[in-house]
């Protein structure tokens, strides 16, 4: 049965911070709905109403679109291990860029990742957690080491160029702000 929160408590949190993985979801007014799937040691609690993650560059940059768009933002999280559970946290994201007062803040909560390209932030308006009995166990194996290794060969032009080309606009042609001033 699904529990609705308005805020994390100690126990959510505990859960998050348990999980090696995460899913957000994004969606324009108009367009696609995207749905990407997280890792690493990406995710930070801020407060009972305030999270983040460290976005790290990626083919797209559908996010940064959708939350300049209209802000939407979900996050999932699925217990793969021994207690079945799924939550979710429904909210207001926004972009936080290298440069601003808010990325600074924010980027001494995570371990220097070769690659990262901006912090999401989340206000949170409601979690959810639900059973999640039909999510299968797994067990972690490792991180992939794929996109560590590729961004710490990128000097900082040619990632600005990797973002150039590749993340500037969304799929549906919706502008990421990518290089707005910070």
């Amino acid at each position: 049965m699904a529990r609705f929160f308005p805020c994390l408590d100690n126990t959510l949190k505990a859960f998050i911070a348990e999980q090696h993985m995460f899913f957000v979801a994004t969606a324009p007014g108009e367009g696609r709905v995207n749905l990407s799937p997280k890792g690493m040691d990406t995710f930070r609690v801020i407060d009972d109403s305030t999270a983040c993650y460290l976005d790290l560059t990626g083919s797209g940059n559908e996010t940064a679109a959708h939350l300049r768009d209209n802000g939407r933002i979900t996050i999932m999280w699925c217990s793969l291990g021994g207690t079945a559970r799924i939550m979710r946290i429904f909210g207001k994201g926004r972009v936080a860029r290298p440069g601003s007062a808010d990325f600074d803040r924010l980027i001494r909560l995570f371990p220097s990742i070769p690659g990262t390209r901006q912090i999401m932030v989340i206000d949170i308006d409601e979690a959810q957690t639900s059973c999640g009995y039909a999510v299968p166990q797994y067990e972690l194996v490792r991180e992939r080491p794929t996109l560590v290794k590729w961004a710490e060969q990128q000097s900082d032009d040619s990632l600005r160029d990797y973002w150039t080309r590749k993340n500037v606009e969304s799929i549906d042609g919706l502008p990421t702000g990518i290089f707005d001033d910070a």
